[in-house]
């Protein structure tokens, strides 16, 4: 921490795409997925110019130890007799075999270490949009050094560690849940508890590279992101309601066709 109280950066990844790369990738981003959208949308403005900044990041490191109870269910199989209709009218005896579940209770204990889910520490990168430009290359990251910031603009977190730890935390119990449920023996489960507590938690304050662009369409701003190691893209476009439309009316139009036949070929 700094005399502030605040945190400084610990790592960083260096950027590796250049601006004409991500302005390519923009231009093939907006001709893209050409039948929904507008037809003028390649022709949309750049608001400003493509920047390229290192957004802050928060990462931590926990270990999760779970207790759980579940329900866990183990098939056998048992032959059944029965008696039905054949083509011909004439009742017969036939057999088939039928699964049949048996439950028992059973409660244990799990753990496992998690890392590398990275929370955005920018208000203006909602996580939603964050996700879409992972993932970063983390084996590339690097100790800081105020040099790498030479030439670019960097973003100081809005977002503290306090608010970031709970994003992450919220993730790794979802991952946590998962493998406690993928860990239970048996065939089946049903009414899984799992109780969880973090400890051993560590954190560090990354600078991710990224550039962002806003471009107009229609007296409307739009955003466009690109993660500035990796390349990929991110963003929100205008859809043209009367070409959803007709792709609505073709796909009524051929379910009513195909509706119509199967009813020919019955008479």
């Amino acid at each position: 921490r700094s005399t502030t109280g605040r945190h400084q950066p610990e790592f960083i990844i260096g950027f590796a795409i250049s601006q004409e790369q991500a302005i390519q990738r923009f231009r093939e981003w907006i001709q893209s997925n050409a039948w929904f959208r507008p037809r003028d949308l390649p022709q949309a403005t750049m608001d400003d110019k493509m920047r390229g900044v290192y957004l802050p990041f928060w990462s931590f490191s926990m270990l999760a130890k779970s207790e759980w109870f579940a329900s866990i269910g183990e098939y056998w199989y048992r032959t059944e007799t029965y008696t039905t209709t054949d083509s011909k009218g004439k009742t017969v005896t036939r057999t088939r075999t039928v699964r049949e579940t048996e439950w028992w209770p059973l409660s244990g204990r799990h753990h496992r270490y998690y890392s590398g889910y990275l929370v955005s520490g920018s208000r203006g990168l909602p996580q939603q949009e964050a996700d879409q430009i992972k993932p970063f290359n983390l084996p590339a990251i690097k100790r800081y050094e105020p040099y790498f910031l030479a030439g670019w603009l960097a973003e100081e977190y809005s977002i503290d560690q306090t608010a970031a730890l709970e994003v992450s935390q919220d993730v790794f119990l979802d991952q946590e849940r998962a493998n406690v449920a993928a860990f239970l023996p048996g065939d089946t489960h049903r009414n899984l508890e799992v109780s969880t507590a973090f400890t051993h938690i560590t954190s560090d304050l990354c600078l991710l590279p990224c550039y962002v662009l806003s471009y107009r369409y229609r007296e409307k701003l739009y955003r466009f992101l690109v993660n500035g190691q990796t390349g990929k893209v991110a963003g929100v476009k205008p859809i043209s309601a009367w070409r959803i439309t007709i792709a609505v009316l073709l796909v009524i139009l051929l379910i009513a066709a195909v509706v119509t036949l199967l009813a020919l070929s019955a008479q």
